[in-house]
């Protein structure tokens, strides 16, 4: 068969470009819908109440940067995000520690109760968090947790651990065995291997673990609201819901406090998008 004629090969070029044009169109449109709440927020936080209520979706017609300092000093956002950094980074502590023992015996050892274990952890990613706050006020009573920093670091660490492990003992099954096996012929012991070989390796899928668990822990507002009533150990998200009264809600100072917490898992992400990425895709491409 002869080549294509330049009209054919015009025709393919006018295609490609055109199918090009289309695909990143459509991807420039999701970007900007993905990233236009995130701007109304900043662009909201420097607008006053009356602003907010005129122009809602359009520019500050005055830019009001005092808002932020206004919503730092009178909420006392910098003890809430103390308090939040607490709980978020010892919750995010327990759950690499105890998520990663598990998933290291569950994916490089052979014992009789191991598809049990395994199915306990699953079933647990199906219980509904906010069903179990009634039972859990009572336990963290009877036990003087509450008001304690202890009753949000413990119940995150074990709604976190079901996904923790699921996603790491996932990640830790793909190591070849070729690496364990010469490690033990090197001298290395079980804890040697543990944290020299797979604790390394597993880093993408820590990296995971470590976005998806903080950010459940900075956001949630129903356990902090139910278990802590002292006002020092508030954390961001009571901090910021004293800005609405039954009355009236100061739109500026809230969106202001928003955007201040949502630095901190922003900042979070940039630092392991990378890792993160390479973790949720682990296991999907073999080669």
């Amino acid at each position: 068969m002869g080549k294509a004629g330049p009209s054919a090969q015009a025709g393919t070029q006018v295609w490609r470009r055109t199918r090009n044009a289309i695909f990143w169109t459509l991807l420039t449109c999701y970007g900007i819908v993905t990233l236009y709440p995130f701007l109304w927020l900043v662009l909201s936080a420097f607008k006053t109440n009356e602003d907010f209520y005129v122009r809602p979706f359009g520019l500050p017609q005055v830019w009001h940067s005092e808002n932020f300092m206004k919503a730092w000093d009178s909420s006392r956002l910098g003890t809430a995000f103390g308090n939040s950094l607490i709980v978020a980074l010892g919750a995010l502590v327990l759950t690499l520690f105890i998520a990663a023992l598990t998933s290291f015996i569950l994916a490089r050892f052979q014992f009789r109760w191991k598809g049990g274990v395994l199915a306990f952890f699953v079933v647990g990613m199906l219980i509904p968090i906010h069903s179990t706050l009634v039972p859990l006020f009572i336990l963290m009573k009877q036990m003087s947790l509450l008001n304690t920093y202890w009753a949000l670091i413990l119940p995150y660490t074990a709604f976190a651990l079901p996904t923790a492990v699921f996603v790491l003992t996932a990640y830790l099954t793909s190591v070849p065995r070729d690496l364990e096996e010469a490690a033990f012929i090197d001298g290395t012991g079980l804890w040697g291997l543990f944290f020299r070989i797979m604790l390394p390796m597993s880093i993408p899928a820590l990296a995971t673990v470590t976005i998806l668990s903080f950010l459940h822990s900075w956001n949630d507002f129903s356990f902090a609201l139910v278990f802590i009533n002292k006002t020092a150990l508030k954390t961001l998200p009571l901090a910021i819901a004293n800005f609405a009264d039954g009355y009236q809600t100061d739109y500026g100072l809230t969106l202001a406090a928003m955007t201040l917490s949502v630095i901190p898992t922003i900042a979070l992400y940039l630092v392991f998008q990378e890792q993160m990425m390479k973790g949720m895709t682990a296991g999907a491409v073999k080669g």
